[in-house]
């Protein structure tokens, strides 16, 4: 099982690399083409909506159809549209093309994939490795989102070596597409061991799992509704609007804000067996959404930056602590659901928010997202505390 925890963490590391790069070029590479922002919201929407059935799917019959067989599908599906975004440039065919390939704007990799591989890591540890083998899994994506940020510059490099400007954004995409690919190559390589520990014609959840993740899945909707509308997209949009810089500054600072996410990742690890796993989850995200605020009220691009940067040293320490907690908290025949069910809300928050978004910037104010988004967060926080304090996993009863 070793040998599948090091393919998985390759192919997240891959999958971040076009993610990472993808979330920081797409409001850009629209907005080149002259979509509106309220087309660029309704683009990053139609590959979340496509992520979110694709998450369905995974969720109710994940184990059932093979968790090799579509994390595979997942993948080539994804490059195909990624290759499709690249080669048509009007609103309806890039939004058909975002459907069909879950095209992620969010700059975050949290698609469908990841329900079936966050399934399959808690069996490769033991209940005191698994946080840390969930933070491991999390430092490499993020490490593969600031390169893939970091690879948003591609155009601007194409464009010094005489390269016209939508032909160095479309090979930006096409590169996405073809790291995509490479995962599918690789989850060819899974062992039979990664598939559901029982097979069973129909999954029976416990009362005890059913009530926990009736109760965190409402909250993680909330806390994905208020993500949706601060996505990396729509904050690269954000920064380019606002303070008239290049591509290839803000994929700098992308690089560095997923640089902070990583480091955040082992710390969150840390504190956790310190702290407790809900404890880590509440108390350093809400510092995260003030400073979010912040950026709002930023005077130039690096003031703004900096308090961004701050914000991102924060706002990712609940994700690995949030999925060790919900593995933690069911059966491990329940893990693939489980994963879905928490997944599949996220997406669904995730979709619903960039077309309103959009439509704020456009209408509204540039900033309008920024302050919707940190004050939802700061409620997901206060309810999840209240909520989930006295529920402790496995290793924290023991104490």
């Amino acid at each position: 099982m070793l040998r599948d925890r090091r393919i998985l963490y390759t192919t997240a590391f891959l999958r971040a690399l076009a993610t990472g790069m993808m979330g920081v070029l797409l409001g850009i590479y629209l907005a080149r083409m002259a979509f509106t922002p309220s087309q660029i919201g309704l683009v990053i929407s139609a590959g979340l909506a496509g992520a979110t059935l694709a998450a369905l799917l995974v969720t109710f019959a994940g184990d059932r159809l093979g968790r090799r067989r579509l994390l595979f599908w997942l993948a080539f599906l994804s490059a195909l549209g990624g290759a499709a975004a690249a080669w048509y440039s009007s609103p309806i065919a890039v939004g058909i093309a975002a459907f069909i390939g879950m095209l992620n704007g969010m700059g975050r990799d949290r698609g469908a994939a990841l329900v079936l591989e966050q399934a399959i890591i808690p069996a490769t540890a033991t209940d005191q490795e698994r946080t840390r083998a969930f933070a491991w899994y999390n430092v490499l994506q993020d490490i593969g989102h600031g390169v893939g940020g970091l690879l948003a510059a591609l155009p601007s490099v194409l464009r010094m070596a005489g390269i016209g400007e939508l032909a160095s954004f479309q090979a930006a995409v096409m590169l996405y597409a073809l790291l995509l690919f490479a995962t599918a190559v690789l989850y060819l390589r899974l062992s039979a061991q990664a598939e559901a520990p029982l097979k069973q014609p129909r999954l029976v959840v416990s009362p005890h799992s059913r009530k926990v993740l009736w109760r965190i899945s409402l909250l993680f909707g909330l806390d994905s509704v208020a993500g949706g509308f601060v996505g990396t997209a729509l904050l690269s949009y954000f920064f380019y609007q606002r303070f008239g810089v290049s591509e290839s500054l803000i994929a700098v600072l992308f690089l560095g804000a997923r640089g902070m996410n990583a480091i955040s990742h082992l710390g969150a690890a840390w504190l956790a067996k310190r702290i407790g796993l809900v404890n880590t989850m509440v108390f350093t995200h809400i510092p995260s959404s003030l400073l979010l605020v912040t950026v709002a009220f930023a005077p130039n691009f690096w003031v703004a930056a900096v308090l961004f940067l701050l914000r991102e040293g924060l706002v990712e320490m609940d994700v690995p602590t949030r999925q060790s907690y919900v593995m933690a908290m069911v059966r491990p025949e329940e893990r693939t659901f489980a994963s879905g069910v928490t997944h599949l809300v996220r997406l669904g928050g995730w979709a619903v928010a960039p077309s309103f978004a959009g439509f704020l910037m456009q209408f509204l104010a540039l900033s309008t997202p920024l302050f919707i988004g940190a004050g939802m967060k700061i409620a997901y926080d206060v309810m999840l505390y209240r909520a989930f304090r006295g529920l402790k996993p496995p290793e924290e009863r023991e104490r």
